[in-house]
């Protein structure tokens, strides 16, 4: 098919490529615009805009879909299908219906639930043990249109918002490609989402990543997985020179009794108000991620020692 791909990061890039290899005419690709990146703050392309221009697929950075020259360009590729993936903007009733088909949504979680920005993350931090990928026909609503096909994926106890990524988005990807087959052969049967247990994956906020040891150790937990390793739950650490900020990174839940915030052994056990966590990966500010063994070689935390 003639087809139109709209998305931004990196989980998306796999799904561009599935689409690419299966032999669909990708006729443009829309991405965020260029955004400030690393140390210098360059101006650089998104994982999606550089992964089409390396293979010379035009590209469009539009600002917003919703303006009226935009809406245009798009109607005028004449395409059979628009695809969605993590594009970062909604899209106004003129684009959606503009494609001969329509348009299709590869969503991270199993709808209703996680309709949303960050559903992968809030499953990790909600305690869900699974989650999945689906495709949708898109409608005006947010993340309310009828599923076409889905795929569960297991959350394990060491998950993290990284791996389980990694993972959604190549089972993601296999799962697009396949059901826009089904699409073109007039094969594919769209299903209503239900009506009860919709939940919302707001946008991850910063404030939400320093970490309160005064909570439930599982809470704990589920919170720095969750928000690993982007934006990374924090802690300040106290030295001689004053505290430092450090990401925890990995944890997982051990026995464990003190005042929350206190450092239980030699080898990051810290109390919470209910329980503990073994902190296995951190990253102490400016410096790489480290498996706690290396960072204690550089940074000893005692047992005594309480975190802020």
């Amino acid at each position: 098919m003639r087809i139109a791909f709209l998305g931004t990061p990196d989980f998306a890039v796999a799904a561009l490529a599935a689409l690419v290899e299966a032999g669909h005419d990708v006729a443009c690709v829309y991405s965020q615009p260029p955004a400030p990146r690393g140390r210098g703050q360059a101006l650089k392309p998104s994982p999606v805009h550089a992964y089409a221009e390396e293979r010379g697929i035009p590209v469009r950075t539009p600002a917003s879909m919703r303006a009226p020259e935009e809406v245009a360009a798009f109607e005028a590729l004449e395409l059979d299908a628009g695809v969605v993936v993590a594009f970062g903007q909604i899209l106004p009733a003129e684009v959606l219906n503009a494609p001969r088909l329509g348009c299709f949504n590869l969503h991270a979680s199993l709808l209703p639930r996680w309709r949303g920005a960050a559903p992968i993350q809030r499953a990790i931090i909600a305690g869900d043990r699974v989650t999945g990928v689906e495709v949708m026909q898109m409608t005006e609503g947010l993340d309310e249109g009828p599923v076409l096909a889905s795929e569960t994926v297991r959350i394990d106890a060491l998950e993290t918002a990284g791996t389980l990524h990694d993972r959604l988005a190549a089972v993601g990807a296999d799962l697009l490609a396949r059901t826009l087959g089904a699409v073109e052969r007039g094969e594919a049967i769209a299903k209503p989402q239900a009506e009860e247990g919709a939940t919302y994956a707001k946008k991850i906020r910063p404030k939400e990543a320093r970490i309160r040891w005064d909570r439930p150790a599982a809470e704990v937990d589920r919170k720095i997985r969750g928000l690993s390793p982007f934006p990374g739950a924090w802690f300040e650490l106290p030295t001689p020179k004053g505290p430092v900020r450090v990401k925890a990174l990995l944890s997982r839940l051990e026995d464990g009794e003190g005042a929350p915030g206190q450092v239980l052994d030699d080898a990051l056990l810290v109390a919470c108000a209910q329980g503990a966590v073994r902190l296995l990966r951190v990253q102490r500010e400016g410096k790489g991620p480290q498996d706690a063994e290396a960072f204690l070689r550089g940074a000893p935390t005692r047992a005594g020692v309480v975190l802020s």
